[in-house]
């Protein structure tokens, strides 16, 4: 398996540590003079056999740390071997930091742990054999050709992880505030669309009917009457749409909030659908409930008698609000069956509307036919929605 190739940076480091290694030995520069013991090979020329492997291994100090650090020791401890060369000495320090920084985090442990004992051994070794306190400076210069390297390397790798993790952690926090928004503006969006279709679908449908049966029905005074229903239904849900979209154009945080359905406007609700044509008997109690059940329940009411007024069969509609412990029963009845007469197709949104309404609040939706009628039964819990509003 090839390595990959080395980057452009240790390219430079190696080029330059080879070149400046050339220039120390043409001018006969070395670390030791030709007299030391240590000094083997006598010459110029043998510093440049570990300073050209060296220099090879500045170009595996990324790629290959640890195989770097393995044969540039071999390298330094050779070049102790000869007169010796600075360069040699500073491209084994880079090889050593390098192999702390980007090598595998046991390794650097490793590495760690290895030059601190020899820098250990270098200064107690030396002194208890010579009894010199010049030994004392062989430790020093293991220390900092091998332990400092390493140390600044261990330190250099730990500031980069933890700005690594920092990093990770923006990221997190913005994919999480994103997620947040996202699911705001689609719950928000949910809830435009339940309060729009609440507010102009029992309009709508009560304009569909009562046209249809003004265009088939050839009586004056019935035509007469069912435009004027239209004509009263038209104003009120145009007047609806545009309060809602007044509300969603208002940024003026001073101006006073809209004004929010209650089930104290049941009344009023219940007369507007018999001027539509439906039978209705009202059996509601009267409750304290917070106010996200009460426009809740009315909104609920509200779609079931928009839906009666579109699909039911002649007779009575029953509305019934009961609180039953700490849960608000909502329930309305049709007259379920074939339909005689014009009608307007439904879409299933008000249904959905409705369960989503009663799902907010921890509450239950039901609705179906039973027997001769058809039955929506709400029941919102009103401990979750008093706590809330606390």
């Amino acid at each position: 398996m090839a390595l990959p190739r080395p980057h452009r940076f240790d390219v430079y480091l190696a080029a330059g540590g080879l070149l400046g290694g050339l220039l120390l030995v043409g001018i006969g520069l070395g670390t030791r003079p030709s007299s030391d013991p240590m000094t083997l090979f006598d010459g110029p020329w043998p510093v440049l056999v570990p300073l050209t492997v060296l220099a090879g291994c500045e170009l595996l100090r990324r790629t290959a740390p640890r195989a770097a650090l393995l044969t540039a020791t071999v390298a330094i401890c050779a070049d102790l071997t000869t007169q010796g060369s600075i360069a040699s000495i500073l491209m084994f320090t880079d090889v050593v930091y390098a192999a702390v920084l980007y090598g595998p985090l046991a390794s650097a442990r490793r590495i760690q742990w290895i030059t601190g004992l020899l820098t250990v051994a270098g200064t107690l070794a030396p002194f208890a054999v010579w009894r010199e306190p010049e030994a004392l400076l062989i430790g020093v210069v293991v220390g900092v050709v091998a332990y400092g390297p390493a140390a600044t390397g261990w330190i250099v790798r730990d500031h980069r992880d933890a700005a690594e993790a920092a990093r990770l952690r923006a990221e997190q926090t913005a994919l999480l505030a994103e997620m947040d928004r996202t699911q705001a503006v689609v719950a928000e969006r949910a809830r435009m669309a339940r309060e729009l279709h609440d507010m102009v679908a029992n309009h709508l449908s009560a304009i569909a009917i009562h046209s249809t049966a003004a265009l088939s029905i050839d009586d004056p005074a019935t035509s007469r009457e069912a435009l004027t229903v239209v004509r009263e239904n038209s104003v009120a849900g145009l007047a609806e749409m545009r309060r809602l979209i007044r509300i969603l154009r208002d940024t003026d945080g001073d101006r006073e909030p809209a004004a929010v359905p209650t089930l104290d406007g049941l009344a009023a609700l219940v007369e507007g659908a018999r001027a539509n044509g439906l039978d209705i008997t009202l059996d509601a109690e009267r409750v304290e409930v917070p106010a996200p059940v009460e426009l809740a329940a009315y909104r609920i009411v509200q779609e079931s008698l928009t839906n009666a007024l579109k699909h039911a069969c002649p007779g009575r509609v029953t509305v019934t609000l009961a609180r039953r412990d700490t849960i608000l029963d909502v329930r309305v009845s049709s007259p379920y069956g074939h339909r005689d007469g014009p009608r307007v197709a439904g879409s299933g949104s008000g249904l959905v509307g409705m369960r989503e309404r009663a799902a907010l609040l921890g509450g239950t939706f039901e609705a179906g036919p039973e027997g001769a009628l058809w039955t929506v039964c709400a029941a919102l819990p009103l401990s979750e929605a008093e706590g809330d509003r606390q």
